[in-house]
């Protein structure tokens, strides 16, 4: 009985270190776009730096990971939980490399003057971070429901993402010389969008978790 005890701690501190993880990836996102908004170089310098942090943190939940598999052989529902965060923290370290990544557009367009005020693009992170934080949240409590009606949110930063590629699309017609600026705009939005998508896996491996079956929810993003 001690050892099981002592199982599940191990297990329950795992999961608390993926809510610990999934709030720096939450925190890149919400940074990168202030850093966009704001054309703040040195903020989206230290969002690169910390990426190696998020790297970090998941490369140590997964060293845990393992050691809980050889030294306990867990099965059943304590394997699929195990499993479950060996893929979502896959997930969250990639959708740091997409905040990264807004970080690094933001270097490359400089001082650069925006566009157009930014306003679908917040939304779109706005939507992404609260999918990603809800969707984590669903794994702790296990709660499938929660995990399908995310996935099905997915549609309105798909719906975002469409309007601004729209959009600048436009501005690249009407004046050939906005192709470059506007290009790197859509490369951010491209980056929440995917991020999104990422979020779609993770309450796939929510449902994982909860059912024991694996399914494709929704339209695939591949």
């Amino acid at each position: 009985m001690e050892i099981r005890t002592a199982f599940h701690r191990k297990l329950h501190n795992i999961q608390i270190d993926v809510l610990a993880m999934e709030s720096m990836v939450e925190k890149a996102i919400d940074r990168s776009i202030e850093a966009l908004k704001n054309r703040d170089l040195k903020l989206a310098e230290q969002i690169i730096d910390n990426d190696q942090k998020i790297n970090r943190k998941r490369f140590n939940i997964e060293e845990d990971c393992v050691r809980l598999i050889a030294t306990q052989q867990p099965m059943a529902t304590d394997l699929r939980t195990i499993i479950s965060v060996l893929n979502i923290v896959s997930e969250l370290e990639r959708i740091g490399d997409h905040a990264e990544g807004i970080a690094k557009i933001v270097l490359i367009i400089g001082d650069e003057p925006p566009m157009k005020p930014f306003i679908d693009i917040p939304r779109m992170a706005e939507k992404t971070v609260d999918m990603l934080r809800r969707s984590v949240d669903a794994f702790v409590h296990h709660d499938a429901d929660i995990a399908r009606q995310i996935v099905a949110e997915d549609d309105e930063v798909d719906h975002l993402y469409s309007q601004v590629f729209r959009e600048l699309l436009s501005f690249m017609a009407e004046d050939p010389k906005t192709i470059t600026r506007a290009t790197r705009i859509i490369w951010v939005a491209h980056n929440l969008e995917r991020s999104a998508d990422r979020v779609t896996n993770i309450c796939e491996r929510v449902v994982f978790n909860v059912t024991g079956k694996m399914e494709e929810i929704g339209a695939s993003k591949y």
